[in-house]
């Protein structure tokens, strides 16, 4: 006979509401953690295997896209083998992909090992959301939205310290390692607290060939804009790369249309608040991702902290939401969530916006306030966004509505730390050629550096013909760094634009419920 929910509340009482959440949220956050606690080690494997950030992204990206797609998995394995035995095939399948990441003799092998442990993590994520929604009473659900986004939102902003710890105490490859004990008391856990599959519940059909065909279209479209500057974003190979993309996309669609179980239930989207919901859990996902890569790996290559100082730069961030989830999640009970929503972006923009003018002079601490300024805007978006998209569907469909905001909040994470490289570096390029272009013998700024360099080799007893050709490469060096800081300086300023556009279905998610749509 299974353990049903009614089974465990009569053997646990009422405690059993917050040891289920306790148990969701550790196997979340042990495979959570993993989507930011390598983006501190990007310069390690950058060097460890002689590749450029556009391909060490995708230690990042590679996570990223496959937790997307994994979001849609959730639903088929909580009907297929029900949540205890799905939470811990979920961790055994995750701790597989962390032994080839850590095993990995090149870039290829490490992507594959991440995309492993993403479709674990994208798996869990709407498993435990729908279990621990349907313990809680309908006027607690919004309380449990922001505990549940506690674990979503300080897993990230840990990650990269624990892992800069682990780079300069041990190497990056024990990065990988960290989430596993986290995984092994989960995995305890969820074998006495999730609940079972009912005995008269039958396993619905699953389509391996629409996954197929979404995983492979997602991979298509990010390579399109991961090296698109480094094959020309015109050239036949890349076009090929983005047409057959959103070919397999479109194939993916129609597939899902003619379904009768669907990964991805695109009726979901003719509700205009769970649509709304979506939009700004697109544009959600893309900063939370984007600014967990982009700042720690500002901080090593402009400002030349350490792995650990890079890391540390997002924990106090990271402190401050574990305090204010449980609070912003009350509000999403009592607070319409569009205003909720609303405040929030406006603050995440204003975070980016502070980012946007720190350069190699700003202080240590000055970073981590504007990070928090932008986790705070965060941590208003989360549960009153999750909450809208779950209130605005019936019943039957929970499983899918959550897996399906997940799907859409992962994807613009997938997106945001993809395409904000791209921009980074094609901006950063642009800033090279125009600092190169001013540096000529009439630039009294640029002679006086030179002078200053030759002067001080001098000094130091370097021979006279090294001189010229040693201070021009330090120029170089110059004007590289600079054009660096200027490029990621242009990274958080697009992402301000877009958290204030976000406003706009946000806008339309507080119609949408005073219409009762």
């Amino acid at each position: 006979m299974s353990d049903s929910v009614d089974d465990l509340f009569k053997r646990y009482g009422p405690a059993y509401r917050w040891l289920v959440i306790f148990t969701g949220m550790t196997g979340v956050i042990s495979m959570v953690l993993s989507a930011t606690i390598a983006n501190v080690a990007v310069p390690s494997v950058m060097g460890a295997f002689g590749v450029g950030q556009d391909q060490a992204q995708w230690m990042a990206t590679a996570f990223i896209a496959t937790m997307t797609a994994g979001q849609l998995l959730s639903a088929y394995i909580i009907a297929a083998f029900g949540q205890r035995f799905g939470f811990s095939m979920l961790i055994i399948v995750f701790t597989i992909g962390t032994m080839i990441a850590v095993t990995s003799t090149n870039i290829t092998t490490l992507a594959i090992g991440r995309m492993i442990q993403g479709v674990c993590a994208g798996a869990i994520q709407p498993l435990v959301l729908v279990t621990v929604f349907g313990v809680f009473k309908p006027d607690q659900r919004g309380t449990a939205m922001g505990i549940f986004g506690m674990a979503i939102m300080l897993a990230p902003g840990l990650g990269p310290a624990v892992g800069g710890i682990a780079i300069d105490h041990l190497s990056w490859r024990h990065i990988f390692l960290i989430p596993l004990p986290l995984c092994l008391i989960g995995f305890v856990l969820g074998n006495f607290f999730m609940p079972e599959k009912p005995d008269d519940q039958k396993a619905p059909p699953f389509d391996f060939i629409a996954l197929g065909l979404l995983v492979a279209g997602l991979f298509c479209v990010l390579s399109y804009i991961a090296n698109g500057h480094r094959f020309g974003w015109f050239s036949d190979h890349s076009l090929i790369t983005l047409l057959g993309g959103f070919g397999l996309l479109a194939t993916f669609v129609w597939t899902q249309l003619k379904a009768e179980e669907p990964l991805l239930d695109l009726t979901l989207f003719s509700n205009k608040q769970f649509n709304a919901a979506v939009a700004v859990g697109v544009v959600f996902g893309a900063g939370n991702f984007g600014v967990s890569y982009a700042v720690p790996v500002f901080v090593q290559t402009v400002q030349g902290f350490t792995a650990t100082k890079a890391g540390f730069v997002l924990v106090p961030a990271g402190l401050m939401l574990m305090c204010l989830f449980s609070f912003t999640g009350r509000l999403a009970d009592r607070v319409p969530n569009d205003l909720l929503i609303m405040v929030g972006l406006g603050t995440f923009a204003l975070g980016a916006l502070l980012m946007w003018g720190a350069d190699v002079n700003t202080p240590f601490w000055s970073i981590i306030v504007f990070v928090m300024i932008g986790r705070f805007g965060q941590s208003l978006i989360l549960p009153a966004m999750n909450a809208s998209a779950l209130r605005s569907m019936p019943p039957d469909k929970l499983n899918r509505a959550s897996g399906g905001i997940n799907f859409m909040r992962q994807f613009g994470g997938a997106l945001g730390i993809n395409g904000l490289v791209a921009f980074m570096e094609l901006r950063t390029q642009m800033h090279s050629e125009a600092l190169a272009a001013t540096q000529t013998a009439g630039n009294a700024a640029s002679r006086e550096l030179l002078d200053g360099v030759q002067g001080l080799l001098n000094e130091s007893g370097v021979p006279e013909a090294v001189h010229s050709p040693g201070a021009l490469h330090y120029l170089g060096q110059v004007v590289q760094a600079q054009a660096n800081t200027l490029g990621f300086q242009d990274g958080f300023m697009i992402l301000a634009v877009v958290f204030i556009l976000a406003m706009i279905p946000a806008y339309i998610l507080g119609k949408a419920r005073t219409t009762k749509v």
